[in-house]
């Protein structure tokens, strides 16, 4: 008795679970994550914590109990789990669903979302930053890991896990397992869209500006013979590739200010002056622009500083302007030597 074709198509599709009820962000991204594989993009989804449900279950993930990548089992709850993600220096948040997802896949989603081999240096590096820009602080909400050990500055409300669990029904709305799988699929849907976003800026907007910032630190000492002054020839995200690039200098030093062009399509650009920070994500600078020029503007900055062409200093001296390149080392150099 041959097999009907809707029977064999019934057979062939892969099944993905996860746990019914109230969601969060980590399963529902590390849902939308394998949707992009080869392998389960087109599975069907189980919600549910029948152990008679999850079982034949291609992959499940956040429900379970275990964690096996050679039976394709994704869950974090279980006692005695330590797994961290264990590249790059990221080994000190325990992964959630999503970070064990994207540990094992996220190679290969990126590889063919971008239409590279795996292989590709690209894809390693894109692997690396993607996870701490952005599943390492899901991994972190998920597991309770405070963004601080102190007292928080402020409250932070509009991350993407706080997103999530807003998706689901409220304490004074009806509820059904159908209620919460179409919110689970909307949840999943903003997980989603916001992975994409970030890989798509970090492929092709902070991936490129690398060679730009390899460049400008080569020719450093051309620059000012400190090698403390860096020059972009175009405004680029250069932060991350310095911090990540600078250790590795010979001879090393700590660039202190960089310079860039407000508009590099033009020649008669004017010219900014920036501090470096103490790291990417910091407000506090390396060296400050001096405490005369901050708040200052045109004729009077040019005058306090003694260098013709000032445009402005900004209030906290982390970053100023002149209208031209030479009076923007000029700043840079005065800056020095305060």
């Amino acid at each position: 008795m041959s097999t009907s074709p809707a029977a064999k198509k019934q057979k062939m599709t892969k099944t993905l679970a996860t746990h019914n009820g109230t969601f969060h962000c980590d399963e529902a991204l590390a849902i939308y994550l394998l949707r992009q594989t080869e392998e389960f993009k087109d599975s069907q989804l189980v919600r549910s914590r029948d152990p008679a449900k999850l079982e034949p279950a291609d992959i499940v993930v956040d429900v379970g109990g275990v964690y096996d990548p050679a039976t394709h089992r994704y869950d974090h709850h279980q006692r005695g789990f330590t797994e961290v993600f264990g590249h790059g220096g990221y080994d000190k948040i325990k992964l959630s669903s999503a970070g064990l997802v994207y540990k094992h896949f996220g190679k290969h989603i990126i590889a063919t979302t971008l239409g590279l081999a795996e292989s590709d240096p690209k894809v390693e590096t894109l692997w690396l930053h993607l996870y701490g820009e952005f599943i390492e602080s899901i991994d972190a909400i998920d597991n309770g890991v405070n963004i601080t050990s102190g007292e928080l500055a402020y409250n932070q409300r509009t991350d993407l896990s706080s997103r999530v669990r807003r998706l689901n029904p409220r304490w004074n709305e009806p509820t059904s397992d159908e209620i919460y799988d179409e919110k689970f699929e909307a949840a999943s849907k903003i997980t989603g869209e916001e992975f994409a976003s970030q890989l798509d800026y970090f492929a092709n907007a902070w991936l490129p500006a690398r060679d730009i910032v390899v460049a400008a630190l080569e020719d450093r000492f051309n620059v000012d013979k400190s090698g403390q002054v860096v020059v972009f020839k175009q405004s680029a995200p250069w932060k991350d590739h310095l911090f990540n690039i600078e250790p590795t200098l010979n001879p090393s030093s700590k660039i202190l200010y960089v310079l860039y062009p407000e508009s590099p399509d033009k020649a008669d650009s004017k010219w900014r002056i920036q501090c470096v920070p103490e790291s990417s994500d910091s407000f506090i600078n390396r060296k400050s622009l001096p405490e005369a020029w901050r708040g200052v503007r045109d004729a009077d900055l040019s005058k306090v500083s003694g260098i013709p062409g000032g445009v402005f200093c900004h209030a906290s001296g982390f970053i100023g302007g002149n209208e031209t390149y030479e009076g923007a080392l000029a700043m840079a150099r005065a800056a020095l030597a305060e």
